[in-house]
């Protein structure tokens, strides 16, 4: 007897429904076609143990088990529970009054019949509701994750008992129809950490809020005890709230990932990634034989932290330099080609030189003749040129320290960053975004440092003083036309931070002023 069941696959950050089609006839041994690897076929023996735990029986006649389509490559434990269904339809000993083809069943099944969590349930349960079946069968775990669609009934499950009895009972219990705004509460402020906890350093709290306010990356160059960690780990609590349509992006990604909390929902706060210095390629751009998504897809809608960024590898670095670009990350297979999403705000921080003292107020530096070039020479000049902010970050003077009264709240921050972010959100809404959440489109622009060069001009424009003061600075220092750009859409940023329709030469003079590394004989 041939039944069909649905499972499904989860390829980068989207999912591809998989047909089950299990057939029951006269002969001997099992078979599991479909381009399965070997996670998949070692499901029959924890199929086997599952259906004799629950009080069934395993059929000891021919057994197949097809995973269409055959030239997409199965992997993983997540089709366990729709094919111990099948094989129980197909030999007769499930008669369901519910038709199994009317639903997606995914689950990993333990030898005692329990359903245990997988991965990447929310783009299951996006392509499930996108493809119109009728609901989802997920494992318990799964439920609060899958639930997040709006208009999707999510069934959810400890046990295959409770599947089997699902089915054959229409009146079984089921989890109601979830909305996702109700799971959509955006934290206010973000984690405990607050700038008013620092003394001092107002041009650095400066810098970082203008690229919170519009999205920049940045990159703080100090000595040791500078406070450059301090600030990088506050910047999380002035960034703007996720909107509905990043939180959704953002919960995709941690769920492919696995790295949901379990009886997890939607992400509200923005992500803050820092990997250790000894990171490889592959676990900071992501890929691997399964492609996962790295950690400039974990920051997606967020940061990504790099501390000590000298001490990075440099062909570890050098791969970041097209995300940061085109704010995806293509990874090519023989067999297949995935995009994942990579809009991350890039904060790096790192010492002037080896020793650490170079242009420090108080202490000479010991290092030798030439390894101040070439210690930032660590770093590419095309990765560089792609940071928007360069800035100084130099000691507090005891006086400041010891002061009583401490700086400026994240939150009064915040407030301002947000009041930017709305005159963005306004300026650029007709461009692109998506009106539905769930479509996870991510072509739209939402901040001043995704504007493009061909928008460059209708957005950035400047005035006749403001062309003489740019032109200076860019024949001054030897700027790059990618450090023009960069320059422009931080004074766009300034500019709206100032609630000022148009760009001022204060604004880019301040902005210029952000490029420290550009400047001619900054590493001796």
């Amino acid at each position: 007897m041939l039944i069909k069941t649905f499972g499904s696959a989860v390829y980068g950050v989207e999912a591809v429904t998989i047909t089950v089609e299990v057939n029951v006839t006269e002969g001997l041994h099992t078979f599991v076609v479909g381009l399965a690897d070997n996670a998949v076929k070692e499901s029959i023996p924890r199929v086997e143990s599952a259906i004799r735990s629950s009080g069934y029986y395993m059929p000891r006649t021919r057994l197949v088990i097809n995973l269409a389509p055959a030239g997409i490559r199965k992997s993983g434990a997540a089709f366990d529970l729709s094919i111990a269904l099948g094989v129980l339809a197909a030999s007769d000993q499930l008669t369901p009054f519910l038709s199994l083809k009317d639903y997606v069943i995914i689950g990993e099944l333990g030898l005692d019949g329990s359903i245990l969590p997988v991965k990447g349930a929310l783009p299951i349960a996006i392509q499930t509701h996108r493809e119109g079946f009728k609901g989802l069968i997920v494992p318990q775990q799964n439920a609060q994750e899958a639930a997040v669609v709006n208009g999707l009934p999510v069934f959810a499950f400890s046990h295959l008992r409770e599947a089997i009895r699902f089915f054959h009972d229409p009146a079984s219990p089921r989890t109601p129809v979830s909305r996702t705004k109700e799971h959509h509460l955006p934290i206010p402020g973000g984690p405990g950490l607050d700038f008013s906890d620092v003394k001092g350093q107002e041009n650095i709290k400066r810098a970082l809020e203008i690229s919170a306010a519009g999205g920049h990356n940045a990159l703080l160059i100090g000595p040791p005890g500078s406070g450059k960690t301090m600030l990088a780990q506050r910047l999380p609590s002035i960034l703007p709230p996720l909107s509905l349509q990043e939180a959704l992006e953002t919960t995709k990604i941690h769920s492919v990932a696995g790295k949901l909390p379990a009886h997890g929902g939607l992400i509200t706060q923005r992500p803050f990634r820092s990997p250790h210095h000894t990171i490889s390629n592959i676990a900071l751009i992501g890929g691997s034989s399964v492609p996962q998504p790295g950690e400039v897809s974990l920051a997606h809608n967020g940061v990504l932290f790099l501390d000590e960024l000298p001490e990075f590898q440099r062909s570890t670095l050098e791969v970041m330099r097209q995300p940061m670009e085109d704010r995806k990350v293509t990874i090519s297979r023989a067999r297949m080609s995935l995009d994942l999403p990579a809009g991350f705000m890039l904060l790096a921080s790192m010492n002037p030189c080896p020793c650490g003292y170079y242009n420090h107020p108080d202490r000479e530096c010991t290092c030798p003749p030439g390894a101040v070039s070439k210690y930032l020479n660590k770093i590419s000049g095309p990765l560089l040129d792609r940071i928007d902010l360069h800035v100084e970050v130099v000691p507090v003077p005891y006086l400041q320290l010891a002061a009583q009264q401490g700086g400026e709240s994240s939150q009064r921050i915040r407030e301002r960053v947000i009041a930017a972010r709305e005159v963005q959100r306004m300026r650029y809404e007709h461009l692109g975004q998506t009106a539905n959440p769930q479509d996870m489109k991510y072509a739209g622009i939402y901040c001043n440092a995704q504007i493009g060069s061909r928008r460059m001009r209708h957005f950035c424009a400047i005035d006749a003083g403001g062309e003489q003061l740019l032109q200076a600075a860019m024949d001054k220092f030897k700027l790059s036309a990618r450090a023009h750009d960069h320059i422009l859409k931080i004074s766009r940023t300034i500019a709206d931070l100032a609630m000022s329709e148009t760009i001022r030469p204060e604004h880019l003079a301040e902005a210029i002023r952000f490029r420290s590394l550009d400047r001619e004989g900054w590493a001796g």
